[in-house]
């Protein structure tokens, strides 16, 4: 395959439709790959038009379009069908009281959230949430995670990313190295999780460690046994050592949305601080054209390993 001559990010776009300053801007510029929000999507046949409007931008019918389709309260396609009550907690419920009902449903639920993604042009989602719940962990995560058993947790995670896997939409698991812990919205406060390594390694860690998922999506959390002053989106370290260390991690990090108040610099910095860190990715989600214009100043081309971890998502979807 050719050198992919694209820049370290993926953007968010505003409305129903692309607006002439965004075509412009993703000319010029040309991001990694675009994520698509509930604001996007008014019905089936204005999303196809969209992304066939995207894919005809990059003259690219593989060009990487993302969606953030979990069930449950985190469900982006509700304007064409709604997937409100099928959360990760509904399938771990279903898989307790009844195991072949539960493998029957969860690949029909898949299959279905799959067609309409091969209907309309969507080839990744982010998805399984790995984050093992804990007594106290904070709402945001909630019934987005399977079970507070993190073995649980890895079995129904990676029949997740197998039944993506077969209708070839890539996964992306999150949020590496383990958001449950958190008792905060990383949305809005930085969590800080002060759990001893060992409980970190032998359960949150260890369930990415076991995941199959080509992508991987970091946690805006400060983890102190590790990095008491960076989230692991900023750590060098818990990059370097965690998730390509420990967890042995071999494919793209994406940043969670450099726009999220748990990172405390400028959106410039804070999105130059996550590539240095180690992130392949950089994911701004909002749709504002003059923050995107600013960041395309100064996000790089993808470099070697990206490229390449990009030819084979690119095969994968053959």
């Amino acid at each position: 395959m050719k050198k992919i001559n694209r820049k370290a990010i993926i953007f968010g776009i505003k409305g129903y439709k692309l607006t002439n300053s965004e075509i412009k801007l993703f000319k010029k510029e040309k991001p990694w790959g675009l994520i698509l929000f509930s604001r996007n999507i008014k019905n089936i046949n204005q999303l196809k038009k969209l992304i066939s409007n995207i894919k005809v931008i990059f003259k690219d019918k593989n060009y990487p379009i993302l969606i953030d389709q979990e069930g449950g309260k985190v469900s982006r396609l509700n304007a064409i069908l709604d997937f409100t009550i099928f959360s990760q907690d509904f399938f771990y419920k279903l898989y307790i009281k009844n195991k072949k009902l539960f493998y029957k449903s969860y690949k029909i639920y898949v299959d279905t959230v799959c067609n309409i993604f091969k209907e309309v042009g969507i080839n990744i989602n982010t998805v399984p949430v790995l984050d093992i719940r804990r007594k106290n962990s904070h709402n945001v995560i909630g019934n987005r995670s399977y079970s507070r058993n993190f073995k649980r947790v890895i079995k129904l995670g990676n029949i997740c990313i197998d039944l993506y896997n077969k209708n070839k939409v890539a996964t992306v698991a999150k949020h590496v190295p383990g958001h449950g812990l958190a008792k905060s919205d990383s949305h809005y406060n930085t969590p800080i999780v002060t759990a001893k390594k060992k409980e970190l390694i032998s359960k949150d860690f260890k369930v990415f460690k076991k995941s199959k998922s080509l992508f991987f999506m970091t946690a805006h959390v400060v983890y102190t046994s590790f990095d008491k002053i960076n989230t692991a989106t900023h750590s060098k370290g818990i990059i370097s050592k965690i998730i390509r260390g420990y967890i042995n991690f071999k494919g793209l990090i994406i940043s969670d949305d450099i726009s999220m108040k748990s990172l405390k610099l400028d959106l410039l910095t804070n999105a130059k601080n996550a590539l240095s860190a180690g992130c392949n990715l950089v994911l701004h989600c909002n749709g504002d054209i003059k923050e995107m214009r600013n960041l395309a100043k100064v996000i790089p081309l993808i470099d070697r390993f990206t490229q390449k971890k990009t030819t084979y998502f690119y095969n994968f979807l053959i």
